[in-house]
């Protein structure tokens, strides 16, 4: 028995955030897509059950099973189908930044809950999946998709964005960890509370420049609290904004990673080429976001 799943990394294309609500929750709205680098999840026939993590990030997860998403996704699914698989082993394999705006953790329990239900025959669609996915976190579910979405009230009420193209970007993060908790904290101590609007919305975007067009509309109200906390994303921000192949750069989820969208595959190459030879302590990739196509 072995198989695997690739986990993408979640981009943030806007997050506009509302104040906290009764519920200790912040009403958002966001349009979510993946790219074509992430972590991967691996499950291989074992005698007893195990986890093990891997990778060039592997270090800075917490070595607890109990505080991973992908240990809680591998439990929480054994309760599902009462524990009727046999032992095996998951290898995470960690090659995304941690803390890192690129909803690693809930990409790599979605893809452990996709992963499992491949290979014990559970239909990834079973309300009961949804449920799980729920309960992991907000991200969780738009990352089980793994098709762009708008996440709207907590993030997991989801529906999908009017078509847009795939688009050639380039994903840039310091080294330097930005936990959500603290950000939202600094969210919170804004004198100026923005709110969860709506942009408004193209009928269909058909190129890259049109999709940095409309997202010059929206903003990711989550930016101003991160760089307070981590000063180094507005570098990452300059970097990107300096280059000419930029035709618009923002910072992702909670930080700390930013994202610049280019017009070409050529162009991305050359703008990640660029920053990562002038910052070699910095994580530069250039990738591809998934479009929406209905």
């Amino acid at each position: 028995m072995h198989a695997q799943r690739f986990a993408p990394a979640k981009v943030n294309l806007f997050l506009h955030v509302g104040p906290v609500g009764g519920d200790g929750y912040h009403p958002v709205c966001s349009l979510m897509t993946f790219a074509d680098i992430g972590d991967v999840v691996r499950l291989d026939a074992s005698e007893t059950m195990g986890f093990e993590v891997v990778g060039p990030y592997g270090e800075g997860l917490a070595r607890s099973d109990a505080d991973n998403l992908v240990v809680r996704a591998r439990d929480a699914f054994l309760r599902l189908v009462d524990g009727e698989t046999g032992p095996f082993r998951l290898v995470l394999d960690k090659r995304l930044p941690i803390a890192a705006g690129l909803g690693g953790g809930s990409a790599d329990a979605a893809a452990t809950l996709g992963l499992l239900c491949q290979t014990f025959r559970v239909d990834p669609d079973a309300e009961e999946i949804g449920e799980i996915a729920r309960s992991l976190g907000a991200d969780v579910s738009a990352c089980l998709s793994v098709l762009p979405v708008i996440g709207r009230g907590r993030g997991d009420d989801l529906d999908g964005p009017p078509p847009f193209p795939d688009v050639d970007a380039v994903l840039v993060n310091p080294n330097r960890p930005s936990p959500t908790g603290p950000v939202y904290r600094a969210f919170d101590a804004m004198t100026a509370q923005p709110r969860a609007d709506e942009p408004d919305w193209p009928e269909a975007i058909e190129t890259s420049r049109e999709l940095a067009r409309f997202l010059e509309s929206c903003r990711n109200d989550l930016e101003a609290p991160a760089i307070s906390l981590q000063p180094a994303i507005a570098d990452v921000l300059g970097a990107l904004r300096a280059r000419p192949e930029t035709l618009i750069a923002r910072m992702s989820g909670s930080g700390a990673t930013c994202f610049a969208i280019c017009a070409s595959r050529d162009d991305a190459r050359a703008a990640a080429l660029g920053i990562g030879d002038a910052r070699r302590d910095w994580w530069v990739k250039p990738c591809r976001l998934a479009g929406f196509c209905p």
